[in-house]
């Protein structure tokens, strides 16, 4: 069942409504997108050391314990209060939850697709994640060798043309692969890079309801990038 639609049945006309009347504010405390329990207490600086840590654990001594899976599961089935969003690619060699140092049930809000792009189910998910459940920190996580973003630099430098909606999936990542065309270094990764930083930056502008939070100091937006070869995430913002 989704938790949007259980928990108020808030309709999207509903939602659109409260932000044009400048209350976006108040949607955490909103009786029909209330969480069932209070948000995490975990800052936006706390949250980055956490994944910062993790991420190391991972890299140094990468370990998966699955022992105190069944609690957590039966703690958090009714609530959550997750500390971090991680928008990802949907690259299955790019699990949020492992390269962070095997975090469990209910830690992260995820948001994953082929280039780790945000469209407007991507947006409303981070917006969710920020107004509703209190998330102090999003994080945009470009990858190492990203197919999608390679596909992006292939129609820029020959042209190329993708069909159905990877054509328009690509397209989105095409501005950022522009904006890194000729500088040194490797094409593709140097438009990794661009593009996480310019969606990190995107999101802080473009939502109201993150850019209320950010301003307010209860948010912050960040991009990184996650290398395949030594698993190591390297924080770009």
């Amino acid at each position: 069942m989704c938790t949007l639609c259980d928990e108020g049945r808030l309709s999207r006309r509903g939602f659109l409504s409260l932000a044009a009347a400048g209350v976006v504010s108040g949607l955490a405390a909103s009786a029909a997108l209330a969480a069932p329990a209070a948000v995490t207490t975990v800052t936006a600086d706390e949250a980055l050391a956490r994944l910062r840590a993790g991420n190391e654990r991972y890299v140094e001594a990468p370990a998966l314990c699955a022992a105190e899976l069944l609690q957590r599961r039966e703690q958090v089935a009714t609530s959550q209060a997750p500390w971090a969003t991680i928008v990802s690619c949907a690259d299955s060699r790019v699990p949020p939850e492992l390269l962070f140092g095997g975090l469990g049930v209910g830690e992260l809000f995820v948001a994953r697709n082929a280039g780790n792009i945000v469209d407007t189910a991507t947006m409303g998910t981070l917006e969710y994640g920020a107004g509703v459940l209190g998330v102090p920190l999003i994080v945009v996580l470009g990858h190492e060798r990203c197919g999608a973003v390679a596909a992006a630099c292939e129609a820029v430098e020959k042209g190329t043309r993708f069909p159905g909606a990877i054509g328009a999936l690509v397209e989105a990542i095409v501005p950022a692969v522009r904006a890194a065309a000729g500088r040194p270094g490797d094409f593709v990764d140097n438009a990794v890079r661009e593009s996480a930083l310019r969606t990190a930056a995107r999101i802080a502008r473009e939502s109201g309801i993150v850019a209320e939070r950010v301003g307010a100091g209860r948010l912050k937006v960040v991009a990184a990038r996650y290398d395949l070869d030594a698993g190591r995430v390297e924080f770009l913002s």
